[in-house]
């Protein structure tokens, strides 16, 4: 399994640690750091996955439980209603984020804000985020947001305006957990509901019209 390269800060204290505790007769402490290195580790793991479906599939950038299915204004994605899919990640859910779509970043925001618990419905507009747009090859605006929550203290995002980037590409990370906001076209279909459980890079979230049937 792969990890991503913000772990090792949060890993290597606890795992140089344990050694010296042993050493110094300490066992069940070196035991306890050994966990918490692992624990860590586990936060930040980035498993292989591969979607081969329809172009026209834009998919699950975070993975967690799909808390509100909605229709907003986002003057940061652009002018008009779009659609949103609210996920909820845990401490249990893989913290990376991966690219929905394929296409060209065209605007990364990072936004400073505060860190409320990631269950109130409205930290899309208080808290600390970084959203990333990305231009389909029709021209579509495809939105990941990624929002720091009570726990999660920084966001990271690995892409670059400019960038052209491919559906299942590593796009960043939460630290520790929050909330991932996915939007899209209104005349796009949703492809889940509240309540459903999606994987990143894995789940399909939304379908372009008359896309369907195109090959990946």
């Amino acid at each position: 399994m792969r990890f991503v390269k913000e772990c090792w800060p949060f890993v290597l204290p606890f795992a140089l640690l344990a050694p010296g505790l042993f050493a110094l007769g300490h066992p069940w402490w070196a035991l306890v750091c050994l966990l918490l290195a692992l624990g860590m580790l586990l936060f930040f793991r980035h498993p292989r996955r591969h979607y081969s479906g329809p172009n026209g599939v834009i998919l699950a950038s975070g993975e967690g439980v799909v808390t509100a299915v909605d229709t907003i204004e986002d003057p940061e994605l652009g002018p008009g209603e779009v659609q949103r899919i609210v996920t909820f990640l845990s401490v249990f859910n893989v913290h990376v984020q991966q690219v929905p779509c394929t296409g060209k970043v065209i605007r990364c925001l990072r936004r400073d804000g505060r860190k409320r618990a990631a269950f109130h419905p409205d930290i899309d507009r208080d808290n600390a985020s970084h959203l990333t747009v990305i231009k389909r090859p029709g021209g579509d605006l495809i939105g990941v947001r990624q929002i720091v929550g009570l726990i999660a203290r920084r966001v990271v995002c690995h892409l670059a305006e400019g960038q052209e980037v491919e559906r299942g590409a590593l796009l960043g990370v939460i630290k520790f957990g929050s909330r991932v906001d996915l939007l899209f076209p209104t005349d796009y279909r949703v492809l889940v509901a509240k309540g459903d459980k999606v994987t990143n890079g894995l789940t399909p979230m939304a379908e372009a019209p008359s896309e369907g049937s195109a090959s990946a």
